[in-house]
């Protein structure tokens, strides 16, 4: 299951009425994700923020941003693989107008996830958003 866009993300969370079903939905997603390399996990890749250990390592190629991400939490796995569909392949001068904050809500991730969980998914929209600098 590899997500295409951030649309097709909220559409997927829209098929589940019940809370429990889109927490299972976000841990399979999170479960498709490649791992990332142990050499890669290193403090420069860790992701301040985020009370579950999180390592991102970009990859900048021609203005297009692709990333590496991996964490020890299943259910962060899931919020890693929303960030994939939000800011994968980008170009870093679209960063900006994506509002993740927007998305975020529509799916219903702002009411239904533990503040430490939020504040670790922003934590990791702001590694990707300073890469635009």
């Amino acid at each position: 299951m590899s997500l295409k866009s951030i649309e097709e993300v909220i559409e997927n969370f829209s098929l589940f009425d019940d809370w429990e079903d889109r927490y299972r939905y976000l841990i399979d997603i999170g479960r498709v994700l490649p791992r990332m390399d142990d050499e890669l996990k290193t403090e420069a890749s860790l992701v301040r923020g985020c009370t579950s250990r999180v390592w991102l390592v970009p990859h900048i190629n021609d203005d297009v941003l692709t990333f590496e991400a991996d964490s020890d939490a299943h259910i962060v796995r899931g919020l890693i693989a929303i960030l994939f569909a939000a800011y994968q392949g980008r170009k870093l001068s679209d960063i900006a107008s994506i509002d993740i904050e927007q998305m975020f809500k529509e799916i219903g991730l702002d009411q239904h996830l533990s503040a430490n969980r939020r504040s670790g998914f922003f934590a990791m929209v702001e590694r990707v958003r300073s890469l635009r600098k």
